[in-house]
């Protein structure tokens, strides 16, 4: 499935980033939010730097002020902005701007989200624990999947992405925990692998 959408989330080195791009990835993710993974602006600008004009450089927030978002966003220069939270309308209008993806991530066991609906480009269905490393039940009888562009997070790995893919219809996917030797801490191996399998 060479069209599948794939996003390598909480890079913090000049290496994972090189490797997440030469692999083939189509979205690198950056943390902003507090946790094991977050990098400041600086940091991010210059791993930004790297990334060639076909893959999306996303920052990833939560619980944080449209001012605060919007600093952020224009000091490391990335293109897209990912909100995990209960940010309104507004908030997503506010950070409206030419040539900048807006994606809103969903904790799953909600409602199945309408795309669009607070006016994001992208729709992440997350675990309803982010960045913990544990899967959620994708495969439930019951799963109704989002229309239109979506992406799969959640405790994703090189071994299961192939059959999360299947079962439930994902555009895209994404990953963090999934491809670290340890918590925070990226495997060259396992992002490789995890682009190999999930194109398989």
């Amino acid at each position: 499935m060479a069209d599948l959408f794939v996003k390598i989330c909480g890079l913090r080195t000049e290496r994972d980033v090189d490797v997440a791009v030469a692999s083939g990835a189509d979205a690198v993710g950056f943390v902003f939010a507090a946790g094991p993974r977050t990098v400041d602006a600086p940091t991010a600008h210059r791993l930004a730097a790297r990334v060639p004009d076909h893959v999306l450089t996303v920052g990833v927030f939560r619980g944080q002020s449209v001012e605060e978002v919007r600093e952020l966003t224009e000091h490391s220069g990335i293109r897209a902005i990912q909100l995990h939270g209960d940010e309104g309308p507004d908030y997503y209008e506010a950070l409206r701007a030419p040539g900048r993806t807006l994606i809103r991530a969903v904790a799953a066991g909600q409602r199945t989200p309408l795309l669009g609906e607070l006016g994001e480009d992208l729709l992440l269905l997350d675990a309803p624990d982010p960045g913990s490393g544990k899967a959620w039940n994708w495969g439930a009888p019951d799963f109704a999947a989002p229309a239109g562009r979506w992406v799969l997070a959640g405790g994703l790995r090189p071994d299961t992405v192939r059959a999360a893919v299947e079962a439930t219809g994902a555009w895209g996917v994404d990953v963090s925990s999934g491809v670290e030797s340890e918590r925070g801490v990226k495997s060259p191996e396992l992002i490789r692998a995890f682009l190999a399998a999930a194109r398989a």
